[in-house]
């Protein structure tokens, strides 16, 4: 380990920068945010600078560096491009025993500035000892992403009860329990969605009862299946999760990026072979929340389009656990785009139906002169049973049967396969391709050929 991580109080106490550009503007700001009191020598000041300056952040003291201007500092910034006074600075800081960091100079260091993320109070600090501080910056933001905005705000309201938990709870390891807990249950969920009180209101009832039962249910879209497209929000969650119950269209690749340590139930529904009905799914996830668990559902696609996702939310506020919706890209939109197939063109379509192939018993498609005009694409989940049906009905019902489609396999996958063919020909087409599918009716779906951009496999009647 080339250095030490540390974190230093620096409000109110003085720093040295010595420069006067952009690089030595990047630094004071930064330590302007910390409370620092800074002095800057330079001949002349960049106009950013000058701004910061009339507004009374730091002093000017100099125009010329000399060696005793380190008298009574606590950190030494050498921010010039000129090399040899910054030698020089390090020298002199250095005999003083003054911790003094070099811009782009690792070798006239004995601090250096790494990689922040600001989650104040929480800060997380990345540091590659100088080598590779653009590498440090990459895995910031791919760090950065993965953490909520509210975490800040969650420490700062459980700060106010610390004192309040160390008096309840005598053992460290009973501590640990109560705010591992509070930092992964509903507490933190209401913080996100900056329900304070409501959030202060939990820490209370687990801190009079530590055994009472505070389990959630979150509904998250998992996208088309490319993990790719998993959004920021669903990783998150799928993070903090006790338990996932999901649907067989989730992929492998997706739940493994889920909580390594979390209950994994698998109830996926595919038409003609439910594995668990919906009531037994109903049942369950109220269930699992009432003993307190974060319950993660798990959906393909978007889950309120044609994912079930709404009944599922009735029976969890019939039964008055807590809930909130992470939405997902729905397979529509996602394939589309990855089969390079516009839903919308202002030459061949001025409107887009998402429809489903397979419908409630007691329900059945009655608005089929609706969905034949020429300029209007059709796109229908779950489709493959059906499609003879639907192509027969749309051609009865005035729809071109040399309308375009287009048939789309595991869409947006490594293995997605797409056909191209007529509407007279879709019910060939789709039993051709291996389910899930997505079918795309209209003259859109004939530009797959012009647009066609990720990899796949492509065959043609």
């Amino acid at each position: 380990m080339d250095y030490l991580p540390l974190f230093a109080n620096l409000k109110n106490k003085p720093v040295l920068v010595v420069g006067g550009g952009h690089v030595a503007t990047r630094k004071v700001e930064l330590l302007n945010r910390a409370g620092a009191r800074i002095q800057i020598v330079a001949q002349q000041l960049c106009e950013e600078l000058i701004s910061i300056h009339q507004k009374n952040k730091f002093e000017w003291i100099s125009t010329t560096y000399q060696s005793q201007q380190l008298k009574k500092v606590f950190l030494v910034i050498a921010a010039t491009n000129n090399s040899k006074l910054n030698q020089r600075i390090y020298k002199d800081a250095s005999s003083r025993y003054l911790l003094v960091n070099t811009v782009d100079e690792p070798q006239n260091c004995s601090c250096i500035f790494p990689a922040i993320i600001d989650r104040s109070p929480i800060i997380i600090a990345i540091s590659s000892s100088g080598t590779a501080p653009v590498l440090a910056r990459l895995l910031r933001e791919k760090i950065e992403a993965l953490l909520p905005a509210h975490l800040g705000l969650m420490a700062k309201i459980a700060g106010e009860w610390r004192n309040k938990v160390k008096a309840r709870f005598i053992s460290l390891s009973e501590r640990r329990s109560f705010w591992h807990k509070a930092f992964n249950g509903l507490f933190s969920h209401q913080v996100a969605r900056r329900q304070l009180n409501e959030a202060r209101l939990t820490l209370d009832r687990q801190l009079n009862d530590i055994n009472i039962s505070s389990g959630e249910i979150i509904l998250v879209g998992a996208g088309p299946g490319n993990s790719d497209l998993l959004t920021l929000r669903a990783l998150q969650v799928m993070q903090i999760a006790d338990v996932l119950l999901y649907d067989s269209l989730v992929s492998k690749e997706i739940l493994d990026l889920s909580r390594r340590d979390a209950d994994r139930i698998c109830v996926g529904k595919r038409a003609n072979s439910h594995s668990t009905t919906q009531e037994e799914i109903n049942s369950m996830l109220i269930k699992l929340a009432k003993q307190g668990k974060c319950v993660v559902r798990l959906k393909g696609g978007d889950p309120f389009i044609f994912g079930r996702g709404g009944e599922e939310l009735q029976a969890a506020k019939s039964a008055g656990i807590p809930f909130q919706v992470v939405p997902g890209i729905t397979t529509a939109l996602g394939v589309a785009a990855y089969t390079g197939i516009p839903l919308t063109h202002r030459d061949y379509s001025q409107s887009v139906l998402f429809i489903t192939g397979h419908y409630h018993s007691h329900n059945s498609i009655t608005y089929w002169p609706n969905l034949t005009q020429s300029n209007q694409t059709l796109v229908i989940y779950m489709g493959s049973i059906t499609a003879g049906s639907i192509a027969s009905k749309l051609i009865i019902n005035g729809r071109d049967l040399q309308t375009p489609v287009a048939v789309i396999s595991r869409g947006t996958c490594q293995d997605q396969k797409v056909l191209i063919g007529t509407l007279n020909k879709l019910e060939i087409l789709t039993h051709k391709m291996p389910t899930p599918i997505l079918l795309i009716i209209g003259e859109v779906a004939k530009l797959h050929h012009q647009l066609s951009w990720f990899k796949n496999t492509e065959n043609e009647p």
